[in-house]
């Protein structure tokens, strides 16, 4: 095999392996009993939305069910996922969070 050949095979095999991390989308789920307050407060924490930008979420998590929070890495996902449930507890809101792969 000639040097060129075996320097673009392993060119490949890097871009290959290399590949970006698949982003998930974080939703708050609506229910009849947790605060709009409270969920705005949740948007502004763990997700880094200013009032304003909260509040229109909150709005599309009242009205339609679910409200996108952000895109993230799995991990990061999942762990604001956890974080929002571990709040909600903690406040005695039933708020859910999901996640779903982009």
């Amino acid at each position: 095999m000639a040097e060129t050949e075996h320097k673009t095979d392993t060119a490949q095999l890097v871009k290959n392996k290399l590949s970006m991390p698949k982003n998930y989308i974080v939703y708050l789920l609506n229910d009849d009993f947790t605060t709009m307050d409270f969920v705005i407060k949740v948007l502004m924490i763990y997700f880094g939305h200013d009032a304003k930008g909260a509040f229109d979420i909150m709005l599309k998590v009242h009205k339609e069910g679910k409200g996108v929070c952000g895109v993230y890495p799995f991990e990061i996902a999942q762990t604001k996922v956890e974080q929002v449930m571990v709040f909600a507890r903690a406040n005695d809101f039933p708020l859910r969070a999901s996640m779903e792969e982009e």
